[in-house]
C-alpha cells in the first residue's frame, strides 16, 4: 500500500469497474470524423455562450461545474441528445465521472467530462482527473470517452467574485489516458469524535 499503482490505462479501469469498453476514437472512421467536426462546433458554441456574461465564482476550481450546462445546451442544439448519465440502477446521477452522456448523430452513445484549466499550469503534474469506484456506476455502455476543457481567465470582478471567461478549448479522447491509484485511509466526524476516544474537552 506504500507503493501506489501508476500508469494504468483508463480503458482497463473502465472495463474492470463496469464491464463496458471505451471505444477508441478513429480519425479514419467516417462516423468518428463527423463526430469530431460536430464536437468542435459544440466547443466553440458553449465557450461563446459562457463569454456573453461570464461565470461568477470566487475560486477557479469551482468554474468547471458551471461550464457543464453550457456544453449540454450546445450538444442539444446540434441534435446530440445530451443528458445526465443514467446509472446501473436506472437513476440520473450528476456527481462523479462522467458529467454528460450523449447520443451522436449516428445513434452512438458517448461520455463527456467537462473541465477547465489555467494556461500557467496546463503542463504541470497537478492532478486534474479523478474517478472513484461506485456500486451504482455511471458507465453502462460501450462508448467513446471524451474530455472537453476550457482555458479560463479572470476578465473582471463582480462584488466578491471573479468573472471567469474562456480563452480557448481542448477536446481530449481518453482511451489511453494513464491513471494512478493512490491508497488512502479515511474516517468521518462520527468516528473521529467518538466519546470513547476523547481524552479531554472544554469550552472557551
Amino acid at each position: 500500500m506504500l507503493k501506489p499503482l501508476k500508469g494504468i490505462s483508463l480503458n482497463l479501469v473502465i472495463e474492470g469497474l463496469s464491464g463496458c469498453k471505451i471505444i477508441p476514437f478513429d480519425i479514419k472512421n467516417k462516423k468518428d470524423k463527423e463526430l469530431l467536426e460536430t464536437l468542435k462546433k459544440v466547443a466553440m458554441k458553449a465557450g461563446k455562450e459562457v463569454n456573453k456574461t461570464g461565470i461568477l465564482r470566487s475560486r477557479p476550481n469551482e468554474v468547471g461545474n458551471d461550464i457543464e450546462p453550457f456544453v449540454k445546451d450546445a450538444l442539444n442544439e446540434f441534435k446530440m441528445q445530451a443528458s445526465t448519465p443514467i446509472t446501473i440502477n436506472g437513476k440520473h446521477k450528476s456527481t462523479g465521472y462522467p458529467d454528460i452522456e450523449f447520443v451522436d448523430n449516428n445513434g452512438r452513445t458517448n461520455y463527456l467530462e467537462c473541465k477547465t484549466f489555467n494556461i500557467d499550469n496546463v503542463d504541470t503534474s497537478q492532478r486534474s482527473f479523478y474517478l472513484s469506484p461506485s456500486k451504482d456506476f455511471k458507465i453502462t455502455k460501450d462508448a467513446h470517452h471524451f474530455v472537453i476543457s476550457y482555458e479560463i481567465y479572470v476578465s473582471g470582478r463582480s462584488g466578491s467574485n471573479n468573472i471567469y471567461k474562456c480563452r480557448s478549448w481542448k477536446l481530449v479522447t481518453l482511451e489511453n489516458l494513464e491513471c494512478d491509484v493512490k491508497y488512502e485511509f479515511n474516517s468521518d466526524n462520527k468516528r473521529l469524535y467518538a466519546s470513547e476516544l476523547i481524552l479531554a474537552e472544554g469550552k472557551i
